[in-house]
């Protein structure tokens, strides 16, 4: 009997585990790309933004994201890293602006702001990954975006 009851809970541990990798196999990455850059605030030595991202839900069905984790690279240079921990939905097939607040001093843009200034643009990458809540549990998910940014940059 105990023999019997051990099977069986090896068992339904494998069809669950079945059915999470079934769901993460249906499940597509957010699209993550940065939509645009506020300044909030300028000083001697540097300065706040706000940068706004553009969140796409490829699923048919809605994230319910409970953190977001972020790496901001404008040209090389690490810009942004944080997380935000307020819960976001995106219903499927929806788009969602997530704003990101960035503090920076003027050394460490450097470069990227002498490119800015240069070309009109610069190189971004954004990396990060989404924690979000499916009927099949908790998955993390990574995200990778690069692309040439031309701000539109506004002020407060």
């Amino acid at each position: 009997m105990r023999r019997m009851t051990m099977v069986a809970a090896v068992v339904a541990m494998t069809a669950i585990g079945g059915c999470a990798s079934a769901g993460k196999q249906m499940f597509a990455q957010p699209e993550v790309t940065v939509k645009n850059v506020k300044v909030t605030g300028l000083g001697l030595a540097g300065g706040s933004v706000d940068v706004v991202m553009n969140v796409h839900n490829p699923n048919n069905f809605r994230l319910d994201a409970s953190r977001v984790t972020y790496n901001l690279l404008v040209d090389t240079v690490s810009f942004a890293t944080g997380s935000l921990d307020s819960p976001m939905t995106v219903n499927g097939g929806q788009d969602m602006e997530v704003r990101i607040p960035v503090n920076f001093t003027y050394a460490g843009i450097g470069s990227a702001g002498k490119q800015l200034l240069a070309m009109g643009s610069v190189p971004y990458r954004v990396t990060g990954d989404f924690t979000v809540a499916t009927v099949l549990g908790n998955f993390t998910v990574p995200y990778d975006k690069s692309g040439r940014f031309s701000p539109a940059v506004s002020f407060k």
